[in-house]
């Protein structure tokens, strides 16, 4: 109540609502006022995704059949430079708006080629915003365009044209050159361009369009890679695969053209028990699926199942295999390329042609049954592998039973050294997965009991990577989170049924702790993935220091912090505690620390790209030793908190 009284008091009386109050912003003003609409947001991701908007304009000309060349520079100053060997923007003078055409591209929303099937019959960048949107949240922008024996050179400042658009000299061949400074005004987290991340989306766009070279050039380290690809989703679905044990070293691979639509399959099956299904329409990795998707997974199910029993391998009256049977261990690509491509939003995540499932269904039966009629030992690898699978899900569904809670109400199911929490409302609860019977004892004891719950975790758990779920639901540890969490697993997982809308891993600042978070996260990602793409993960950030000095007492962080605090107490007779276990805090400590609310800092898990969350945990945690050899001499000068 005494929250609304101070909203009354606030709002100011007699305020009209009329026209003055409707505020119209002009040209790239609403791009500025709101730039989380155009890119995702401002953090590191919006930051790349400034790159991906002009390189994809790139790769439409590529689409076309314009260009084959396309170069993108990291300058020492940390700017960007996107060139390629397109036609080059058009500079003529556009007929409405009385300005050069490239202009009107770089200063009105909604200003493109991409409107109509005359220059680009099928493309990415279908709202006409990109390169717009790039100028608006750009310090400084210059365009290059080559054309018709002549150099066009016109310069931006966020947003506003600052010269004439002007010949600065002749040239051969056409292109375009755009060189651009992220605003920091706009990006406040960082400016910093990553390698790693622009390379993994070029590196994409190379597998997606074959014959295509990008380089990528980065001028602070001297750093350069070219991708060129000639085996397109072929060579993609071996990338993808290049971790693991293959079952058949030669992708399954069929192409074909059908009402306009080009559709491209890679399938290679290895022996994990993780599906890897990653589908594009017009070089848009659609993470939701949609039509394309349904079409193949149909296919998939219809003409296994049929090759099957056709050879005798499921007997007549045998069930059939499901879809997630024969998908079990398959990694396979989808690539398709729509003229008129119907997404959901701005952000393009879902393909909704309707049109779209009934070629691809068509396409991936009829190229699937030839390959299977042609290459019958790989059936019957695949078709092992599914009846493998199939067993198992029996087996699982047995296990799964286990961890199952009848009713929300019915206590007695949850796991006995939970420590649940008093409110019922799944968005104001949270619970920790502490590391340790000591830690979990303190945890209890300093949490909040209205809205914290605390399950401890013994030892470290299955890792995952190397199971099946029958064997993973045998683990007490993983069927304790499970049945605490009241989600199910797997194909059972169902969100609206999560107990707590906030599940934080709380582990020890050492290796130990790092391998327990990794493989929790394992876990997470393979079994209950939907609870870290709705944000409900996080990781606890305990102290790594106390500084003591007389009465004053402080935690640090990072080494910078406890630096800076004993610069501010004086070094002299300051007593540093280095926390190696959460055991060594007591109660009030773990609290004021890590789990107050108000004090803590707890880190969200996030998962931007799908395939590199994927070759990360594979990396990471599957048998393979020489991958895991190589990330760690890669990564080993990055190290910061290291027991030795």
């Amino acid at each position: 109540m005494q929250e609304n009284a101070d909203f009354q008091e606030k709002v100011p009386e007699n305020v009209e609502y009329n026209a003055d109050q409707i505020v119209v912003l002009e040209g790239l003003e609403a791009v500025r006022k709101r730039p989380g609409m155009y890119i995702g947001s401002t953090s590191s991701r919006g930051l790349h995704h400034l790159v991906y908007e002009i390189v994809d304009n790139s790769i439409d000309e590529a689409l076309a059949g314009y260009c084959d060349t396309i170069e993108v520079i990291i300058r020492k100053d940390n700017t960007i430079c996107v060139k390629d060997n397109g036609r080059g923007i058009p500079v003529d003078i556009h007929p409405k708006l009385g300005k050069p055409a490239v202009e009107v591209a770089l200063t009105v929303l909604h200003a493109g080629g991409k409107f109509n099937n005359s220059a680009y019959k099928v493309s990415g960048g279908l709202h006409g915003v990109g390169l717009s949107v790039v100028n608006a949240l750009s310090k400084w922008l210059y365009v290059d365009v080559k054309k018709d024996g002549k150099m066009y050179h016109q310069e931006y400042e966020r947003g506003k044209t600052m010269t004439e658009l002007t010949i600065i000299g002749e040239s051969e061949g056409s292109g375009t050159q755009i060189t651009f400074a992220p605003d920091p005004e706009i990006f406040e987290e960082t400016t910093v361009f990553e390698f790693d991340i622009l390379a993994h989306r070029l590196r994409e766009l190379s597998f997606l369009n074959k014959k295509v070279s990008i380089t990528l050039i980065d001028e602070r380290k001297d750093e350069r890679e070219v991708y060129y690809h000639t085996g397109g989703i072929i060579d993609f679905v071996k990338y993808i695969n290049k971790n693991k044990d293959v079952l058949h070293p030669q992708p399954i691979y069929f192409e074909s053209f059908k009402d306009n639509v080009e559709v491209e399959i890679g399938i290679q099956y290895n022996d994990s028990y993780t599906e890897n299904l990653f589908s594009y329409a017009n070089n848009i990795n659609t993470q939701e699926g949609g039509t394309h998707e349904a079409g193949f997974k149909a296919a998939l199910t219809r003409v296994v199942n049929d090759y099957a029993r056709k050879n005798n391998i499921i007997k007549a009256n045998d069930a059939n295999l499901s879809g997630d049977d024969i998908r079990e261990g398959m990694t396979a690509v989808i690539s398709v390329k729509v003229p008129e491509p119907q997404f959901e939003g701005q952000t393009k995540t879902k393909l909704g042609n309707s049109e779209i499932r009934s070629i691809v269904d068509s396409i991936v039966g009829e190229g699937l049954n030839i390959f299977l009629e042609e290459n019958p030992a790989v059936g019957k690898k695949v078709i092992e592998k599914s009846l493998q699978a199939l067993r198992a899900r029996e087996a699982a569904r047995k296990a799964r039973e286990l961890t199952r809670r009848k009713s929300a109400l019915e206590v007695s199911s949850l796991p006995g050294k939970l420590a649940d929490c008093s409110w019922k409302e799944p968005d104001l609860c949270e619970m920790y997965l502490v590391e340790g019977d000591s830690a979990g004892g303190s945890a209890k004891q300093g949490r909040d009991r209205r809205f914290q719950a605390i399950l401890p975790l013994r030892g470290k758990i299955l890792n995952v990577e190397k199971a099946r779920l029958d064997r993973i639901l045998g683990n007490a540890e993983i069927r304790a989170m499970i049945t605490a969490m009241g989600t199910g697993i797997s194909d059972d997982f169902d969100l609206d049924k999560a107990r707590y809308h906030k599940l934080i891993i709380m582990t020890d600042a050492d290796v130990d702790g790092a391998h327990i978070r990794i493989l929790l996260l394992t876990f997470f990602y393979r079994f209950m993935k939907p609870l870290i793409d709705n944000g409900y993960v996080y990781i606890a950030q305990p102290p790594l220091y106390q500084v003591k000095k007389g009465r004053d007492v402080s935690y640090q962080y990072t080494d910078v912090e406890l630096s800076k605090a004993l610069d501010r107490v004086g070094r002299d007779k300051a007593v540093i505690q280095r926390y190696k276990g959460l055991g060594e805090m007591n109660p009030e400590q773990l609290w004021e620390t890590t789990m107050d609310p108000a004090k803590r800092t707890i880190l969200q898990v996030t998962m931007d790209d799908a395939m590199i969350a994927d070759e990360l945990f594979t990396k990471l945690m599957g048998d393979k030793v020489e991958p895991r050899r190589e990330f760690i001499i890669k990564y080993a000068k990055d190290v910061r908190n290291l027991d030795i």
